[in-house]
């Protein structure tokens, strides 16, 4: 991913206010506090042009440049991943491989963190969302929201032919849950390909729901979030949202 590209300016719809530059790094995750006023001591950062050397000189981010190139946006940063197989949307590395690893390691040390919105888990590929903004992460994870999401589901076994109308119904119970499932639409691809859509987020809920109706998922690729798809990423690969294609998600 080309980093030089990203925008000047942040998502979200707020009044700019100039910083200090060595806070400016610190929160984009340059580097550290002490390590970033050295690195504009050295002549590293640049505004509007011009060196600057001073730590607490305060500027605009969108006036500020390091190593020559724009900033990284400021907190309000969405982005959209091919979530590959085997990767675990965790921040704890004590559980494998990470989401998280595959993205610049200043992104992974901005301040505040780089979140998944909602968990694909380790098993299952496809469309990720991530952020660092609290409000947006609440907003697209709470339930009374009902985002739809698209999966592309691999079975074990056929179809026994009545799986559509169980799913459509509402009324599909998930071992150890109190409340039905929301009717799903299932489409059927071939007998042990088939598509769902869902506009819940429950724990493992598409294997569960499947295994409730005596059925084994082998393969599991979410493809769509609300109007979001992964367009033509390859696996593995990640891109910035913009704030119209933010809001195609249809909260």
């Amino acid at each position: 991913m080309n980093l030089s590209v990203l925008p000047k300016k942040p998502m979200k719809n707020s009044t700019p206010s100039k910083q200090r530059l060595d806070q400016l790094l610190t929160s984009l995750g340059y580097a550290s506090r002490n390590e970033s006023k050295k690195l504009i001591a050295s002549g590293h950062v640049t505004v509007e042009g011009k060196q600057v050397k001073k730590s607490d000189f305060k500027a605009f981010h969108h006036d500020v440049q390091f190593n020559g190139e724009p900033l990284d946006p400021l907190q309000g940063i969405v982005i959209l991943m091919n979530k590959p197989v085997g990767l675990v949307c965790s921040h704890d590395d004590g559980e494998g491989q990470l989401v998280y690893d595959l993205l610049p390691t200043r992104w992974r040390n901005r301040d505040p963190k780089i979140s998944t919105i909602g968990r694909l888990d380790k098993e299952t590929s496809g469309l990720l969302l991530l952020t660092d903004d609290g409000q947006l992460l609440h907003r697209l994870t709470s339930p009374k929201y009902h985002v739809p999401k698209l999966y592309e589901v691999t079975l074990d076994r056929p179809l026994k032919g009545n799986e559509a109308e169980i799913f459509s119904a509402g009324s599909l119970m998930l071992n150890g849950e109190k409340t039905a499932c929301l009717p799903a639409k299932l489409s059927i691809i071939d007998e042990t390909h088939v598509t769902l859509e869902i506009t819940e987020g429950r724990y493992h809920q598409v294997r569960r729901m499947f295994a409730a109706v005596g059925n084994h998922v082998t393969a599991l690729h979410r493809t769509r979030i609300g109007n979001l798809t992964l367009g033509d990423l390859k696996v593995g690969e990640y891109r910035l949202l913009s704030l119209d294609e933010l809001l195609t998600v249809s909260l």
